[in-house]
């Protein structure tokens, strides 16, 4: 698809049910919903996005949170339709939050996958860097290794999957995890990476973020991962600043709760989707709603 300043953006749509665009995180990185797209191919019809400059779209910025606000509109107007579901992950949870805040009459529904919050400090970054080393074990060593020079693309591949095999909670299984998500390997796009996040980081000190989200009517699903290393109490001031929002955590699961907990992942976003879904001509079909799994709930216990 090509945006209005005729940037060449990669996309794929599949299943069948009320839009949900897929934001994938990063930042510099592309699209990975290869498995929440086949969980969800019943019940939504997904449609995946690479961001620019990032995975197989056009390698060309600039890159900025308000570009990237542009890119999710013309893919809503181009692929979903009028109004679509959103659903983002880390980085791309932040991007749906914002489009969500800049056009609340585009969006029927938010879920918010492992985001890491609108806290001005940014004060749950030392704790994830700390989780971070104590998670990558034997591999730590090796990891610190290749980023302490200058890498040749073969040890930025082997760098990023050791980093990734920190998001998943379960060691025996980490590193093929993560392979998965680093296949195909895409290469990230740091420039990318630096100018967006450098970005945020101002934007949650300048702007009243949290005043516009207790603006927000928009249905919010949150989803955690109980063993995410971002620690979740960073998403807490989030949840208590939108007066719609139901939070859900998904037990055994860590960054991308969807690999390690996937029936709970799809019961709660389905039923999601089920509950705010509107049809051709603007009516709402909800599902009744079950008191046992509305607002803070562990799903998936063991």
């Amino acid at each position: 698809m090509i945006t209005d300043d005729r940037c060449r953006l990669w996309a794929e749509e599949a299943g069948s049910g009320p839009p949900l665009v897929l934001c994938h995180g990063g930042p510099g990185l592309w699209d990975y919903f290869d498995d929440v797209t086949d969980l969800l191919r019943d019940h939504a019809r997904t449609v995946r996005w690479d961001q620019r400059g990032c995975g197989r779209s056009e390698r060309r910025g600039p890159y900025s949170v308000a570009r990237s606000i542009a890119d999710l509109d013309a893919v809503r107007d181009q692929l979903a339709g009028p109004r679509m579901h959103l659903l983002g992950h880390s980085w791309g949870a932040h991007l749906a939050l914002r489009y969500a805040l800049e056009h609340p009459d585009r969006v029927n529904g938010l879920i918010y996958v492992s985001g890491t919050g609108i806290d001005p400090d940014r004060g749950w970054h030392p704790h994830y860097e700390q989780n971070l080393r104590l998670r990558l074990g034997k591999h730590r060593d090796r990891w610190e290794t290749l980023g302490a020079h200058a890498r040749t693309p073969a040890e930025d591949h082997e760098r990023a999957i050791l980093q990734w095999s920190a998001d998943f909670a379960n060691p025996g299984t980490a590193l093929q995890h993560a392979e998965h998500m680093a296949t195909p390997w895409l290469g990230i796009n740091y420039d990318c990476n630096a100018a967006i996040n450098a970005e945020v980081k101002q934007e949650l000190g300048n702007n009243d973020l949290a005043r516009r989200c207790r603006e927000l009517e928009l249905p919010v699903l949150i989803v955690d991962g109980t063993e995410d290393i971002r620690p979740r109490w960073a998403v807490d001031s989030l949840h208590q600043a939108l007066p719609n929002a139901q939070r859900v955590s998904l037990a055994g699961a860590g960054h991308l709760p969807w690999v390690e907990n996937p029936d709970e992942f799809r019961r709660a976003v389905s039923r999601f989707l089920a509950r705010h879904s509107r049809d051709t001509d603007g009516w709402i079909h909800r599902e009744p709603p079950d008191r046992s799994r509305d607002g803070d709930a562990s799903l998936g216990s063991r």
